[in-house]
């Protein structure tokens, strides 16, 4: 399995690696279950992805590589944690997203998703909080 020992921690703003389709997949499975082994990253995606352990095993790999997870060795499996969390992969791919689209805008963003969307008075007043929370 992974050779290599995850990256230091040196500080708390640490950057966000880039995660694939694919990637995102086994992270979803982490940050809902938890730490997992090996086969048990296997067995939570089985349904869903009908991958092959070695797939799996390649993803994970390349996560750690990435700074994404971490590993521990327990007997002759590994745990896997991951070091960065849903909500930081969500805003790193965003901004991402925003960069190469709408040259790093939000405003633009909302605007034309929102021309097209058909929204439910509820998300309405939702999306109206959390702008009026942003002004203070």
């Amino acid at each position: 399995m992974p050779e290599q020992k995850p990256p230091a921690r040196k500080s708390k703003r640490r950057s966000v690696p880039k995660i694939s389709d694919a990637e995102w997949i086994v992270m979803r499975a982490l940050w809902r279950i938890g730490a997992m082994t090996t086969n048990q990253v296997v067995e939570a995606l089985d349904d869903s992805t009908h991958w092959k352990p070695k797939t799996i095993h390649t993803l994970l790999s390349r996560l750690v590589r990435k700074g994404a997870l971490e590993f521990e060795r327990r007997g002759r499996e590994y745990l896997f944690r991951p070091l960065v969390t849903a909500a930081e992969c969500e805003h790193a791919a965003s901004r991402s997203f925003l960069g190469r689209f709408f040259d790093g805008e939000l405003a633009p963003f909302l605007a034309r998703f929102l021309e097209s969307e058909k929204l439910k008075p509820s998300e309405i007043e939702e999306l109206k909080r959390i702008l009026e929370r942003k002004k203070t």
